[in-house]
């Protein structure tokens, strides 16, 4: 991904390290240094742009001059002069897709950078991060970052070489023509330092608006089954219109200030052009004598009238991106913040991690304490899901994994529970969907025949628990069940009790559960709030 962009990948290798410590992320500085060569070839490329152009305004200027003069005219002057317009045209398209090629290249860096960062994090870690927020952060701010480090930049930069070279074309004709349309100059920076803090205080505000809107949407789908439950569909709807209307709002404000700044660069080129266009035409109809607007050949006045707007055409374009700039930092920042975090740890569970690669080959294993104490980032240790650098292999990889929120594919009940179970046979799931009332239950119409929709989505929580239950009688592997019982009635959390306590006589089965009359049946107990309490007096 990286290689494409350099032409020695040898020397920028070490800002795409995407094994850093936390807190070193650092979105910009990386965009900065993946595309520093695109940059140099993309502003290379519009020096080259101005050059032609002024090229060509030399050699059209001469050339009308000529004919409106009535002088004979060189047949090399208007074929330069559509040479350097067609190289122009060239260098501009060329330097336009350089600009897209590299800040898309930047942007996929971006995410892939993000998204080994976020391997790194454990499956706690993730949880707590904000879903619609993260989603937002790796959808749109890498574009954001990739447009600040190479749009923007090499507009900046063509700030300073643009203007330097009309400048010197103008000076080489009239200097004081030079100087009337650099005089302008310290007024659009004053504009640009009083617009530009308005336009990054109103893009910081709308970047924490847009992360708060995708946190309170990323809630909304979460919680659709509650809202449906309680007849609130439309009242939530019409409060995301009203919030994303609103953030459309700022959207344009902010929009709306970076015309104004473009305008004000309108402006003050229109004047000047019209300043210059009063004084030479003036000058060549005898009125005043001005020095450096009187006396000049045709071909010297439609020249200076024909480069000055290419002074004026960096800052121009430079302004039409400010609030680029705004978004970029914004963006880079909110990433580093988001990217950043430490992966969370739990001293308790450290505490007892030598014990869990002591598990037994077989028997009931109960994981018990209060809510929050670590009871499913234990499992998920156990599991590999939320392994730690320098961790080893987890004790019970590759284990059949019991909850709520397992994997439920689409198809049939009888194929959901035979899922990842090549040894399933049609009798030994019709005795297993019996067993735990799933082939008999009056919400699956259809029994084993039954249509699971893609997730689970027609299942209750205690269906999905029990199709997992049912998996892990079916398959022979050790088990990982996260609150098995929790949300089943009384008869049918018997059912898994008894299911799970026959599983234990031939294989590890480790449950974490408030469910006393499982965690009574356990052949050993972990109780993590002894832990805690242990380490607090410790």
């Amino acid at each position: 991904m990286t290689t494409e962009l350099q032409d020695n990948p040898a020397t920028e290798a070490d800002p795409c390290r995407t094994d850093r410590p936390p807190g070193s992320f650092a979105a910009l500085p990386f965009a900065q240094a993946l595309g520093r060569n695109a940059l140099r070839v993309l502003v290379g490329l519009q020096i080259a742009r101005t050059v032609f152009r002024i090229g060509f305004a030399a050699m059209a200027a001469a050339t009308v001059g000529r004919l409106v003069m009535g002088t004979p005219v060189d047949p090399a002057l208007p074929l330069i002069a559509l040479g350097s317009f067609i190289a122009s045209a060239v260098a501009g398209a060329c330097a336009e897709r350089r600009e897209a090629f590299a800040e898309t290249r930047i942007a996929c860096a971006l995410r892939e950078r993000a998204g080994n960062r976020l391997a790194t994090l454990g499956a706690r870690s993730l949880q707590a991060m904000p879903a619609g927020e993260t989603i937002v952060a790796l959808q749109r701010h890498p574009g954001a970052v990739a447009a600040l480090a190479v749009g923007h930049k090499a507009a900046m930069t063509m700030m300073g070489f643009g203007p330097l070279l009309a400048a010197a074309a103008l000076l080489l004709v009239s200097w004081q023509a030079g100087l009337l349309v650099m005089g302008l100059t310290p007024v659009m920076i004053v504009f640009f330092v009083l617009v530009g803090a308005t336009i990054r205080r109103r893009a910081d505000d709308q970047e924490r608006a847009f992360a708060h809107l995708a946190r309170q949407f990323a809630d909304r789908i979460r919680t659709l089954p509650t809202i449906f439950a309680n007849h609130a569909f439309a009242r939530e709807r019409d409060t995301l219109s009203r919030r994303l209307d609103a953030h459309a709002g700022r959207t344009m404000g902010v929009l709306s200030i970076a015309f104004v700044n473009a305008g004000l660069i309108d402006f003050f080129a229109s004047l000047s052009i019209a300043m210059l266009a009063v004084f030479l035409g003036l000058g060549h109809l005898g009125l005043v004598s001005l020095p450096g607007f009187s006396g000049l050949a045709f071909w010297q006045s439609l020249f200076i009238l024909m480069v000055a707007p290419e002074y004026f055409a960096p800052f121009r374009r430079f302004s039409e991106l400010y609030h680029v700039k705004a978004q970029g930092v914004a963006a880079a920042a909110a990433l580093d913040r988001l990217m950043d975090r430490e992966p969370a740890t739990e001293p308790h569970i450290e505490a007892i991690e030598g014990d869990l690669h002591a598990l037994p080959e077989r028997g009931l294993v109960a994981i018990v304490g209060a809510s929050g104490s670590g009871k499913t980032t234990l499992l998920r240790r156990l599991a590999g899901a939320d392994a730690q650098a320098g961790q080893g292999a987890p004790p019970l990889a590759g284990a059949t994994w019991v909850s709520t929120d397992g994997f439920v594919p689409a198809g049939s009940l009888a194929d959901a529970m035979a899922w990842r179970c090549p040894s399933a046979t049609p009798a030994r799931i019709e005795e297993v969907g019996h067993a735990l009332g799933l082939a008999d239950d009056r919400l699956l119409p259809g029994g084993l025949s039954a249509h699971v929709a893609a997730g689970g989505g027609n299942l209750s929580g205690g269906q999905r628990v029990r199709l997992a239950v049912a998996r892990a009688l079916i398959a022979d592997r050790p088990v990982l069940a996260d609150e098995p019982t929790a949300k089943l009635d009384d008869a049918t959390a018997a059912r898994v009790r008894e299911a799970l306590c026959t599983l234990a006589q031939t294989r590890c089965v480790v449950v974490a559960t408030h469910d006393r009359a499982l965690a009574s049946a356990a052949m050993r107990t972990i109780d993590l709030d002894r832990t805690v309490k242990r380490e607090a007096a410790a």
